[in-house]
């Protein structure tokens, strides 16, 4: 029968057994410091250091850090922030602005010989297994900083890929030999101050910051390089566990972790005794930055023209050969993307739109203002604002699907300004002439395919007394429906369909094919003011027509600038042909369906756009500063907008001058106001 004494036996032998197993791993890491000669050992853990020698030789020696993952920040055109977005809140800082308290306080807790081994050092290596098989488990580490610094760069390669994280983590003595290579190498071409600051710079700090300055700046509100001695004490104490010492879930572990820091850099000299007790009786006073990113934290309605910036820099190849590879400039290139948005057109758009058209409306407005011979956005607002809320969106109904938008709009008589464009710039003069009765046929018509519509149907006026004979002129002022009926009759479907496409519209909001149907005159075709916006300001140009820009600049976080989209700016039409569209444009506002969108102090011109049955309603205009767009329309159930409450009013018979017109006026007086007005052109018409 066994003596008591004996029980423990069992659990005592497989603690021994244990040990020389943690023994033998980290016996051969040291076997691969010392060419299998350190620790020397029997059977397996000889098999095991001469293998690990093997692996190390047979590593490259060519690390290189990647550029770390960043944040990237979207600037207006006066260079204040729209959005910050990122994978990781992170920004790279250099050396001299990193607080020396910081760097001594980290290797006071984290690696004290730093600056003393190479980059492995054998001594802690030994001593950690001491102080391990004293203890029967891992009480203690034997990474430096450098070799730190290396399993980082690998976590940060992993991204966000748990499988990749866990493999750059893994406890193995596989990766502890690719750390010591890889440490080796970078001790060899870096200073102990580079790999201290690259330390900082990529580490995780906990709350979601990546590197010291985004922690300053979470915990303390602070930059990195105005850390006081607690606060540095604070953050480099996090290092070890950012979930265990968050001072923000955990004030009193932080403190205490806070507190040893601070006993290490009196104990290595870093600071005084004296110094260190006085940053001990410091209370830990937090000023919590929360982490904001993102489009829906843009302010003033710029969160819909944020989402336009990111869908061009992820769809663009100008910004990467691949979907991920935009997709990751985006999250992670800490970019510095400055726009085209004015700021002071955006602020007076978006009043304007929302003023007159609430978010709890079911009818939602939209606005886009582009300037004129260079294709800038200049503002893009709408009434519901940019979010996954009650009476919020993230459809921006300013563009295209491609473009985070829906299927737009019909844009109504918006259009018949196209048909002039093709008709005067074919050779047709303003004097052109048609009956134009109140109802009448549709005219037999060529098609894009060599063949004709046959004359049927029938095209009507939107009042009974309205009928002709009209020029082109009145035709205009007055929206006469069969006039234009009559025009696109005699120049053909293709003629209007090309000068479309030379104003930029080459397909419906949708995604689908320009329709060259008769009905395309009356505005049939579902466009974007965007798309509306950007045709109307080749009249104001002088007929030159710019691709719409967004994105004035790029550049990386090295400094690199990269090559941005281009307006590519060409002439549409005859300057000729713009500037008798502009003279016929500005009677609409002065005696034609448009007077409610004239301005008091400036000269403008535009369209109004009313579709069947008043589901949509639409204002399009310009000066010579810019261009804008203006719709309202029921976004759900295609419903007339006749009888609605829109903006707090009662509105009887909705149409584009009394609906969306005054919303243009205010948008565009708002955005100009303060400047100098200038003329546009004015030729004699008959």
């Amino acid at each position: 029968m066994p003596s008591p004494n004996s029980r423990p036996a069992i659990p005592r032998l497989t603690r021994a057994v244990g040990l020389t197993v943690k023994l033998v791993a980290v016996s051969a890491v040291a076997g691969v410091l010392t060419a299998g000669l350190a620790l020397p050992a029997v059977g397996s853990v000889g098999l095991a250091a001469k293998g690990a020698v093997s692996d190390f030789d047979s590593l490259p020696d060519d690390f290189t850090a990647p550029p770390l993952s960043q944040a990237s920040t979207v600037y207006d055109a006066a260079g204040t922030v729209i959005a910050t977005v990122y994978e990781r809140d992170r920004t790279v800082v250099p050396s001299d602005q990193i607080s020396p308290l910081v760097k001594s306080a980290l290797v006071a807790i984290e690696d004290n010989r730093f600056y003393e081994h190479g980059a492995v050092d054998l001594k802690g290596v030994l001593r950690a297994i001491n102080k391990n098989a004293v203890s029967g488990g891992i009480s203690e580490g034997a990474s430096t900083l450098t070799q730190q610094y290396v399993k980082n760069v690998f976590v940060d390669q992993a991204g966000e890929d748990p499988k990749a994280v866990q493999a750059a983590q893994a406890q193995t003595l596989g990766r502890k030999v690719k750390e010591m290579k890889y440490a080796i190498k970078l001790e060899e071409t870096l200073t102990k101050d580079q790999i201290l600051t690259n330390y900082l710079n990529i580490t995780f700090f906990g709350e979601q910051a990546y590197g010291i300055e985004a922690a300053s700046q979470r915990y303390f509100s602070t930059h990195a390089k105005d850390l006081t001695l607690p606060q540095a004490a604070l953050l480099a104490g996090l290092v070890q566990s950012p979930s265990g010492y968050d001072p923000v879930i955990n004030p009193g572990a932080a403190k205490e972790r806070r507190d040893t820091v601070l006993g290490k850099m009196a104990e290595y000299g870093s600071v005084t005794r004296a110094q260190a007790d006085e940053a001990v009786a410091t209370p830990v006073a937090l000023t919590v930055s929360r982490p904001r990113q993102g489009c829906i934290t843009a302010q003033d309605g710029e969160g819909f023209f944020c989402d336009y910036v990111r869908k061009l820099i992820t769809s663009d190849p100008a910004f990467g050969a691949t979907a991920a590879e935009r997709q990751a400039l985006w999250a992670r290139g800490g970019l510095q993307i400055r726009t085209t948005l004015d700021p002071v057109a955006q602020r007076a758009v978006q009043k304007a739109v929302t003023d007159h058209v609430y978010a709890t409306d079911k009818a939602a407005g939209a606005m886009t203002v582009v300037q004129p011979g260079t294709g800038k956005i200049l503002a893009m607002a709408q009434s519901r604002p940019y979010g996954l809320g009650a009476d919020q969106t993230l459809i921006n109904l300013n563009v295209g699907k491609a473009m985070g938008g829906g299927l737009g709009f019909p844009t109504g008589s918006t259009f018949k300004p196209i048909v002039a464009a093709a008709a005067l710039d074919g050779g047709l003069t303003p004097a052109q002439s048609y009956p134009s009765p109140y109802s009448m046929p549709w005219p037999a018509m060529k098609n894009c395919d060599g063949g004709r519509y046959p004359q049927g149907g029938e095209v009507h006026n939107d009042e009974s007394d309205l009928s002709g004979p009209f020029t082109m002129g009145p035709a205009m002022a007055k929206s006469v429906n069969t006039y234009f009926a009559a025009l696109e009759g005699e120049i053909g479907l293709c003629t209007v369909a090309q000068m479309a496409n030379r104003l930029g519209i080459t397909q419906q909001a949708g995604g689908t094919k320009l329709d060259a149907v008769p009905s395309m005159a009356l505005g049939s075709n579902s466009l974007s003011p965007l798309d509306m916006a950007s045709a109307y300001a080749a009249f104001a140009a002088h007929g030159t027509y710019c691709r719409p820009v967004a994105i004035a600049s790029v550049t990386t976080a090295d400094g690199r600038a990269l090559k941005v989209p281009a307006a590519g700016c060409g002439q549409a039409m005859s300057a000729q042909t713009a500037d008798a569209l502009t003279t016929m444009l500005k009677g609409v506002v002065q005696d034609g369906t448009g007077t409610r969108a004239g301005l008091d102090d400036r000269d403008s011109a535009g369209k109004t756009g009313t579709t069947n049955g008043s589901k949509q309603v639409w204002f399009v205009g310009y000066t010579p500063e810019l261009a804008a767009a203006t719709v309202v329309g029921d976004t759900d159930n295609q419903a007339s907008l006749n009888g609605r409450r829109i903006g707090g009013k009662s509105v009887g018979s909705a149409s584009g001058g009394t609906v969306a017109g005054p919303i243009w006026r205010d948008a565009v007086t708002g955005a100009l106001r303060g400047t100098t007005p200038r003329p546009l052109a004015q030729v004699p018409l008959p």
